[in-house]
């Protein structure tokens, strides 16, 4: 094994993880407004065809990826409305939220399947990439470095700042916070709106920099992983900057498996792995009030304002 194969599959392993890091980042917010929304797979498919649609049709990725984006908390809004306004149950809107992406995002992108761009390639002059090691800095896409900044931003604001603390505030004991004043629906709203933007630029990653051709269901469930990661990684973001790798690790060994043709365990095996934690991850939630529980004590009841 020489330093060129680890440096590659390092850079690999920073590629595959950069989507997951983001939409887990947006959902890290949304679930500290006390809201749990299991539509992010659904959001991420929404923001790839909206990203890669108007990329191709305008040759412009910038405006792919804004569109990604609004076109990722416009979705987002749909529950928002369905479970803040309408009292709707979370966990059911968000999987159908999910359907509603898979669906949605296929009609569009009938007409574009197997139809390739050209990948966004890094911000940075080429000559800085040209060195291997090098190219571990300033050989990614931007995709990687906005991941970066966004969950470290992330973890500043939710601890540094005063609106970080009413967010928290609200997840944590809705009626105390509207009690003294803090304006829990549109808190929740906001919280909403920034993960499915969070997550569309998540699926803007997958078809203009990881796939950049049209497939359905191209996200593979990546989703479900971003949920999982965020239980994983104990509603923090730096545990969620370390977890998003370790998902990144396991992805990138089934890519290796199948390149080699020789492991220890079948690719199959490490295919299925990250999934079989997600499902894992996710099972805890259900049982957070066990020992070492940090999830926020309201995520995912519903909110009715007395008066």
């Amino acid at each position: 094994m020489t330093i060129t194969f680890i440096l590659d599959a390092l850079i690999t392993v920073i590629g595959i993880t950069t989507p997951i890091l983001l939409a887990a980042t947006g959902e890290l917010i949304v679930e500290k407004s006390g809201v749990i929304n299991l539509g992010v797979e659904g959001m991420m498919l929404v923001g790839a065809i909206a990203g890669f649609a108007v990329t191709f049709e305008t040759g412009n990725p910038w405006l792919g990826i804004l569109i990604a984006m609004v076109s990722g908390a416009v979705a987002a809004s749909i529950f928002g409305v369905m479970v803040l306004s309408l009292g709707a149950n979370q966990v059911a809107t968000g999987l159908a939220l999910t359907i509603f992406g898979i669906g949605l995002s296929s009609l569009i992108g009938s007409n574009y399947v197997g139809i390739a761009i050209d990948p966004l390639d890094s911000p940075f002059p080429d000559t800085l990439a040209l060195d291997t090691f090098w190219r571990i800095v300033f050989g990614h896409s931007p995709f990687v470095y906005f991941a970066v900044f966004l969950v470290l931003a992330t973890g500043f604001f939710l601890n540094k700042t005063r609106a970080g603390l009413v967010l928290r505030a609200v997840g944590e004991n809705d009626f105390s916070a509207h009690s003294i004043g803090y304006p829990v629906i549109r808190i929740r709203y906001l919280a909403i709106a920034f993960g499915g933007a969070a997550a569309g630029i998540a699926g803007a990653d997958f078809s203009l920099v990881i796939s950049p051709l049209w497939a359905e269901q191209m996200t593979a469930g990546r989703g479900w992983i971003a949920l999982a990661l965020v239980v994983f990684a104990g509603w923090r973001a730096g545990r969620l900057l370390a977890g998003s790798y370790f998902f990144g690790v396991l992805m990138a060994l089934e890519l290796y498996a199948k390149a080699s043709g020789f492991a220890i365990l079948p690719s199959q095996f490490w295919a299925a792995m990250p999934y079989l934690i997600a499902v894992i991850v996710l099972a805890l939630l259900s049982s957070r009030d066990g020992k070492g529980g940090k999830a926020p004590a309201c995520l995912g009841k519903p909110f009715i304002p007395n008066g």
